[in-house]
């Protein structure tokens, strides 16, 4: 292979070039592409060993992506300044890619197999999301690892009304779709994104344009491939010992009991008892040789039997694994305010699958700071979501947050963000947790109901309440049939076709998740998928309605309030204070918690704490701070000193102005001091602010009444030197000073 590689560049239909490379780096791997648009570059490897374990029955495949700071020229945070632990932004790419990926590896091949992606270069305005499974799928294409792509990911926008492929961050701000979607040449095989409210139809216009343009990419791997398929031939394996006579014999001695089973054990732990004793029942037919030597071939035929009688059982009958109907939603029933110290709390349980979810009311200090190679932002919505053992009947060890957990949660956060208010309404750090408690099938779009139902529970006033369904599939490419099903179970899940979940108000969709592990997935049936999910929708919408209809009219009383003002940019430096004295002191006597944020021009400044009282005090402190006098208002003034022409009176925190002696009283005042004592109260009455020096000038007399017949008298002459007339004592005094400057002939 040529030390400078194989490239491949191709041009999409918006115009933008991309360039595939191959042979350059990373040799050692089985498989290495280098994927280049403007200056973001890409690098995927894969390696997958020459033989498999003997006790796996499925793909051991790990995709892992990366972002090198370098690749921007910054550093990373945190103590040892390299890049660690991948972040959630990491994971859920590496999720997009895997999920469309795994479904293309041959059922029989398992051995161990590694992706590894990473960003490598990055000028920001091409989004590397957009890039990775493209990466992936091309070194996996060029290498002699066995797979059924290639594929490739888009990410779709839309702004007024027109379609954009790969929206750059700052379009993705204007648009009202943000949806990835992968595919092959021929089916869509992965979607996920958040839309604005779309109709059904829009999404899968949106579905067709993205795979317009992932057939360019799919075509110019192939013919990558073309140029490297001598060097790279596809490997021959063998992970699979094969007895078709003991694989009849399973089928003929299980088939029928499976399907019986099938229709009639509508509870997940009878059912699972009742597959359970059947495949015991043929063990203990085996001699113990053959137990012994076909103990993994018996557990791989018999799961592929249950999983024919499940699908052909459903097929066949139109009828479910628990009973229902193809198009029928189980028994839901919701609870609000169940847990007394959360800000908001709902139970959601639909079947046997229940979520508590708790949201949680803070400040700005409580936001997410996000510093990324690419991303570097606060994030002020989180929703986390997690699956303990006991939901599923299982005890195992807690090993941290999985990525399956991480991408339930953000596929839920995704599909309630629409729906909140702006922070003009709400000015809160909002956190939802949801904790599964139960599961069986649907658990993210549990708390997705979960989510809305403790938000309105909390006082939050979103737009409109949403609900959503995981939709599933079950086809036959030998007879054509085909069943849609409705809010899936865990076992219709894993034995079926499809996996389509869909979140959304009444009006339209706001997020939604497919994963496909069928070929030839039509786009009428993902119409079909699409309606039906839509009627599901709308039902369990209409039975959490029933709990809370409305945000509550306030938050509940334990609740810290938040009141947010904004102040001219010049006032920030008076409220903070020297060292943050004045800011400090506030917050101590009056236990606030204060944020201030500089924003353009302007100050914007959070003040949250429990007490009302206490916020009042805080908010009128501040506002004494920030306010600007104005002429022709009444204050009520403290007297800061006292001179022979008048006195300084403070009318608001720093702020003083000058109270005249003729300005005190009607009646000719001799002696200020006769009339006004220092630390005294005073009302006063603003004349006129100076616009050049902003001195204050103000009125004691303005607020009294005039004494009958009063007489204007003229104004005095014994004001302070420096206010006299230049024209008197001044110019002779300058006049003076000039002849002493003057030179003198002698």
């Amino acid at each position: 292979m040529s030390k400078i590689g194989i490239t491949k560049t191709f041009t999409m239909a918006d115009g933008s070039e991309i360039t595939l490379e191959t042979g350059k780096l990373a040799k050692q791997s089985n498989g290495a592409v280098v994927v280049k648009q403007g200056n973001t570059m890409l690098m995927a490897t894969v390696v997958s060993n020459k033989e498999a374990r003997e006790d796996v029955d499925f793909m051991p495949l790990s995709v892992d992506y990366q972002e090198k700071y370098f690749a921007t020229g910054k550093f990373p945070g945190g103590f040892f300044k390299r890049e660690a632990r991948p972040s959630e932004y990491e994971i859920l790419i590496a999720r997009l890619v895997d999920r469309a990926l795994r479904p293309l590896f041959p059922d029989n091949y398992h051995a161990e197999t590694q992706m590894m992606i990473s960003l490598i270069s990055s000028d920001k305005t091409v989004m590397p999301d957009t890039l990775a499974a493209l990466a992936a799928s091309a070194a996996l294409t060029v290498s002699d690892i066995p797979f059924g792509g290639p594929i490739s990911e888009v990410k779709v926008g839309r702004i007024n009304g027109e379609f954009i492929l790969n929206p750059t961050a700052e379009q993705l701000e204007e648009s009202d779709i943000d949806l990835m979607v992968a595919a092959t040449i021929e089916n869509i095989m992965m979607v996920e994104g958040e839309m604005q409210e779309i109709s059904e139809a829009e999404m899968l216009e949106a579905m067709k344009f993205a795979h317009d343009a992932i057939k360019i990419q799919c075509q110019a791997q192939l013919e990558l491939a073309e140029m490297v398929e001598k060097a790279n031939p596809k490997r021959e394996y063998n992970h699979e010992n094969s007895d078709e006579e003991f694989q009849a014999a399973v089928y003929k001695a299980t088939y029928d009991k499976l399907y019986i089973v099938a229709g009639s054990a509508s509870a997940k732990h009878k059912r699972s008892e009742k597959i359970a004793e059947i495949k015991a029942e043929f063990f203990d037919t085996l001699s113990e040789e053959d137990q012994k030597e076909k103990a993994g071939m018996f557990k791989r035929y018999f799961h592929d039997v249950e999983k024919k009688a499940v699908r052909n059982y459903v097929l066949d009958e139109r009828i479910r694994l628990d009973g229902r109907k193809l198009d029928e939603i189980r028994p839901i029933w919701t609870e609000v305010d169940y847990l007394p110290m959360a800000h908001g709390s709902a139970i959601f349980t639909r079947g046997e699958t229940q979520s508590l979810v708790s949201v949680t009311l803070g400040s700005k200090l409580d936001e997410q700071r996000i510093d990324g190679a690419i991303y570097d932002d606060n994030n002020d919505f989180l929703l986390h979501y997690n699956f303990p053992p006991f939901s599923v009947g299982e005890a195992r060890f807690l090993r941290g947050t999985s990525r399956r957990e991480i991408g339930h949660g953000n596929l839920a956060m995704r599909a309630l963000k629409q729906v909140l208010p702006g922070k003009d309404v709400l000015p809160y750090t909002i956190r939802i947790v949801s904790d599964i408690l139960e599961s069986n099938g649907s658990s993210s779009m549990a708390s997705v109901c979960g989510g809305t139902l403790a938000l309105l529970d909390a006082g939050v006033k979103i737009k409109k309440p949403v609900s959503g369904i995981a939709m599933g599939l079950i086809a036959d490419t030998e007879t054509g049939k085909y069943g849609i099903l409705s809010d899936i179970l865990g076992d219709e899940d894993h034995l079926g076709d499809m996996d389509f979940k869909v979140t959304g108000t009444a009006d339209g969709i706001t997020a939604c998740q497919m994963d496909i592990k069928v070929d030839g997935l039509s786009y009428q049936i993902l119409e079909e998928a699409l309606a039906q999910a839509k009627a599901g929708r709308l039902h369990i919408l209409n039975e959490m309605m029933k709990t809370i209809s409305e945000a509550r009219e306030d938050y509940k009383p334990h609740v810290p309030r938040i009141v947010q003002l904004i102040i001219a940019k010049e006032f920030i430096g008076a409220v903070i204070g020297p060292g943050g004295k004045i800011i400090q002191e506030i917050q101590k006597t009056t236990n606030s918690t204060i944020v201030i944020e500089e924003v353009g021009e302007t100050g914007v400044i959070d003040i949250m704490a429990v007490d009302k009282n206490a916020l009042d005090q805080a908010v009128q402190r501040i506002k004494n701070i920030t306010a600007v006098p104005d002429a022709g208002t009444i204050y009520k003034g403290l007297i800061k000193s006292i001179t022979t022409f008048g006195a300084f009176i403070e009318i608001m925190p720093g702020k003083e102005g000058l109270l005249h002696v003729s300005e005190i009283a009607w009646e000719r005042v001799q002696n200020v001091e006769d009339v006004l004592k220092i630390g005294e109260e005073v009302e006063v009455k603003l004349l006129e602010v100076d616009s050049t020096t902003g001195k204050l000038k103000l009125s004691r007399k303005a607020l009294l009444p005039k004494p009958e017949g009063y007489v204007e008298r003229p104004p005095r002459t014994d004001r302070p030197r420096g206010d006299r007339d230049r024209n008197s004592n001044n110019r002779g005094r300058d006049s003076r000073s000039d002849d002493r400057r003057r030179p003198t002939n002698r």
